[in-house]
């Protein structure tokens, strides 16, 4: 499947984007991932990438005008793994449906209850052809790729496939093995089988 990176004009959301690189900055834990957006986007903007037709992956979202560019790129769903910031007031003008999953990015072990709650919000929304969701925490390096493997996970690919198609259309993605261990225990916990045609494809 071809791989789609969006974003918007620099121009455009500069203001946005230099709040939020200054904002990672500020924060000890965050500032690895400012760093790695600054180097893989230069002055990083929205970012939303596909993974599959119908799911995305990406950086933090923050105001209006980047909700609204999350809107003009037709989705219609939101898993925010940030516990830095709730979108939901931002995406009901745009009739966009929010999960605000937060989790910190502390490298300690995952709960099943985490994923499930996310896994449950996109089954339920991906049941609609017309549904497109995005999958994002601040910098769409960590929890975000992570909430994204056990969504794909949960519609049958195989752990290493999903993760393989995920860092080759984000590279900047990482897996941390404590996060990768989380998912893995989630899905044993649920007897995730196989099934013949994921919804997310």
């Amino acid at each position: 499947m071809k791989s789609i990176s969006w974003r918007p004009a620099a121009a455009q959301f500069s203001a946005a984007v230099e709040r939020q690189t200054r904002n990672l900055a500020s924060m000890p834990m965050f500032a690895g991932q400012a760093a790695a957006a600054r180097t893989r986007y230069g002055n990083p903007g929205m970012d939303i990438t596909w993974v599959t037709g119908r799911v995305a992956v990406g950086g933090g979202i923050w105001s209006a005008e980047n909700m609204a560019a999350v809107a003009r790129a037709g989705i219609t769903h939101i898993i925010d793994m940030q516990i830095e910031f709730d979108d939901t007031p931002l995406a009901e003008p745009h009739g966009i449906e929010v999960l605000w999953n937060p989790t910190d990015d502390d490298f300690q072990p995952k709960p099943p209850e985490l994923f499930q709650r996310g896994v449950d919000f996109a089954q339920q929304a991906l049941e609609n052809q017309a549904a497109r969701l995005f999958i994002h925490c601040a910098a769409g390096v960590h929890r975000a790729p992570m909430m994204t493997l056990a969504v794909l996970c949960s519609q049958g690919w195989d752990i290493r496939t999903a993760m393989q198609t995920i860092s080759s259309r984000r590279p900047l993605a990482d897996f941390a093995e404590v996060y990768v261990e989380s998912v893995e225990n989630y899905l044993l916990q649920q007897g995730t089988q196989e099934i013949s045609k994921p919804l997310t494809e």
